[in-house]
Order: structure tokens, then sequence, then C-alpha cells
């Protein structure tokens, strides 16, 4: 699974305090997602993206 924070991020916060081993905020102040998702962080990264409220998160198997 690969996850993507495209260009729509407003930088809330929210998908950090939900997934923390999967996002975290860059200095501008966005967020990213780290490069290896493992499978037990599969679950919490696709809650994330469903609640986020700009639609920035991007997952592909």
């Amino acid at each position: 699974m690969t996850v993507h924070v495209n260009d729509n991020c407003i930088g809330c916060g929210l998908c950090v305090n939900m997934c923390g081993n999967v996002f975290l905020m860059t200095e501008e102040g966005v967020a990213a997602a780290r490069d290896e998702i493992f499978p037990e962080q599969e679950a919490p990264a696709q809650e994330a993206a469903e609640s986020c409220p700009v639609q920035a998160i991007e997952i592909s198997e």
C-alpha cells in the first residue's frame, strides 16, 4: 500500500493525530506520508484518509 498527501492539504493535523506512524507534519505546515507503510498501519491510514476534510490523502494498493 502506498499513501500520498496531495496539494489539497490544509495542515489541519487530523491525519497525524489519527495515525502518527504514517503521517507527519512538514516544515511547510502541511502533512506528508512516510514512505513505508506496514500492514498493521493500513487500517488506521485508511480511516485517516476517509476522515480528511479536504480529501488530500490518496491511497493505492
